[in-house]
């Protein structure tokens, strides 16, 4: 590399390098190579801070939507100037407090929810839309969704039941004259098929889909994903309705003598049965909230059972008619009930207040919520799905759907927005736009969950199984003390006597080598402490004057005269 200088008269001199290509690959191997430094942290009074970052320009935590805690918002704060207590006050303030954390740690959640729940809305040509039909659905929507809606033409077997598992991913159905199918609706691969060759009166799946029961006509049985009968339940004998708790591995059944049957299935046993003095039971749901079971009777009244309870836990005048069908929401706080005079009753279990009544076409026998509170109901061979009737009053449908024969029960599909109909010309999947929930909790119901995951999570549900015990009506009753309890286990402590043992010391004395070890002196020292305390217990109970556990002791003499305690 040279260098020389440029000179003229109108410009400076100029230095100019010459640089060959040799010299180029040089500095380029070097740079290649070059070992960079990381950026140290400047130390400055006791502040640390980056080289080169600049401050936030939004400092503190984001600001939450508004709509969206609206639209979490446990309602109206309760007025603390209004409670007596002190002590109250500060609970009722402390649990505000929390409601106020949920709902916000919920709205900022929302971000991590990848879908969006649909809905079905008219226009100038179809203002309502229960005009819309199952045709039109189907044409406006992809092939994969319009796939969902199908018909099964059993028309020999029928009427039929129906049950979707948690997950929402199988379907099993069984007819009145024996058929028992249980398949993946979504690939239409069938897994099992049975002629039961007895008339089938309800099914339902069990924790996952390797297990189903069916109530036959005389007993209940439990079949595999195979069609292989693995028990036959001759105490659940004569069952109409079936339920499945699933945090409970409790299979429940409703009989035709007005027993109410509660069966663990993880060991086998049953838990309890209760006679219900209510006649034939042919109405039962489920509280999903609680997993207390919710019977209807002929005598328009709904009674609530435990296993732990002879007695209904409550019961309630909802009808002057016969009750045809009652259902719960997913919280476990509004109730619907139909009865054979037309009549439709919204109800508030919280308060047991009845919010709204409707009358329709005919008596609802079958009724449902849906994940997103769309209550389907059938009468005949219709089909009704009205929008949420706990928020607002319902004047119109929301979609109507008719089948060729008379509709025996009806169910929808959980993550889906799909209704099944079982009836008596065998089975119909129905497209409901925003019936179900968008998104699922892989860790509580995963429709995408693969044989190991499956595995796990039968493991983990087994493991987390909460005891029959802890069904109550009020959930809120299991974090408080059970007074009457802690009172009958402090009588029976007071019945029996506490007496200390007397504190003996005993050392038996040395012998001379050879006469005695340690194990010998050992055994000496026990048997004379146990004699002596023997020989003294009658005294010390004496002396105790039967001292009792929560009594008062005696009060002290109190002498008038100072020489009346030498007497």
């Amino acid at each position: 590399m040279g260098r020389y200088f440029l000179e003229s008269d109108k410009t400076e001199n100029v230095e100019v390098y010459q640089i060959s290509a040799s010299d180029i690959d040089k500095a380029k191997k070097k740079n290649k190579f070059k070992k960079t430094k990381p950026n140290a942290l400047k130390y400055k009074k006791g502040k640390v801070r980056k080289a080169g970052k600049k401050s936030d320009p939004f400092p503190g935590r984001k600001p939450v939507d508004p709509e969206k805690l609206e639209e979490h918002s446990r309602g109206e704060k309760v007025d603390v100037k209004k409670v007596k207590t002190k002590f109250k006050q500060r609970e009722i303030q402390r649990k505000e407090k929390q409601a106020e954390f949920a709902a916000e740690q919920a709205a900022r959640a929302e971000i991590l929810l990848p879908e969006d729940g649909g809905f079905l809305y008219g226009d100038e040509d179809q203002e309502f839309t229960s005009q819309i039909t199952q045709t039109e659905i189907r044409r406006a929507v992809d092939e994969e969704s319009a796939s969902k809606s199908f018909d099964l033409n059993l028309q020999e077997f029928g009427p039929y039941k129906v049950s979707y598992t948690r997950n929402g991913r199988y379907l099993l159905i069984g007819g009145r004259r024996g058929h028992i199918a249980a398949f993946d609706w979504n690939s239409k691969s069938l897994m099992c098929e049975v002629n039961a060759m007895e008339s089938v009166h309800s099914v339902k799946w069990l924790h996952t889909e390797n297990l189903f029961a069916a109530a036959q006509k005389k007993w209940t049985y439990v079949y595999d994903n195979q069609g292989i009968e693995i028990h036959c339940i001759k105490k659940m004998n004569n069952i109409t309705n079936l339920e499945y708790l699933p945090y409970h591995f409790l299979l429940t059944g409703a009989g035709e003598s007005g027993f109410l049957t509660w069966l663990d299935v993880s060991v086998g046993k049953i838990v309890k049965e209760t006679y219900t003095k209510m006649g034939r039971l042919d109405v039962m749901c489920q509280n999903p909230a609680n997993a207390v079971l919710v019977l209807g009777h002929s005598k328009g009244t709904v009674s609530m059972w435990t296993p732990n309870m002879n007695e209904p836990a409550a019961k309630m005048l909802v009808h002057r008619q016969p009750v045809r069908s009652v259902t719960i929401d997913r919280t476990g706080n509004y109730m619907a009930t139909s009865a054979t005079d037309r009549s439709v009753k919204i109800w508030d279990i919280r308060a047991f207040k009845c919010l709204h009544e409707y009358k329709i076409g005919s008596g609802a026998a079958s009724m449902k919520f849906s994940q997103k509170n769309l209550l389907a109901l059938s009468f005949g061979n219709v089909v009704e799905v009205y929008p949420d009737p706990t928020k607002q009053e319902i004047k119109f449908p929301y979609l109507k759907h008719q089948v060729f024969k008379s509709v025996s029960e009806i169910e929808f599909c959980p993550y889906e927005d799909v209704l099944g109909i079982g009836h008596g010309g065998g089975f119909s999947s129905v497209l409901v736009p925003g019936s179900g929930e968008p998104n699922f909790d892989a860790l509580e119901s995963n429709p995408y969950q693969t044989v190991k995951q499956r595995k796990e999570a039968e493991v983990k549900m087994l493991l987390d199984k909460i005891p029959a015990e802890l069904i109550t009506l009020d959930g809120d009753s299991l974090t408080g003390v059970d007074v009457p309890t802690m009172e009958e286990q402090i009588e029976e402590r007071n019945k029996k006597i506490f007496i200390k043992p007397s504190n003996i010391e005993f050392d038996p004395r040395h012998k001379m080598k050879g006469k005695g070890g340690s194990a010998k002196r050992h055994h000496i020292r026990r048997t004379v402490i146990e004699q002596a305390r023997r020989s003294k217990l009658k005294s010390d109970l004496d002396e105790k004057s039967e001292r009792r556990e929560g009594q008062m002791k005696k009060p002290a003499k109190v002498h008038k005269n100072v020489l009346d305690r030498f007497k």
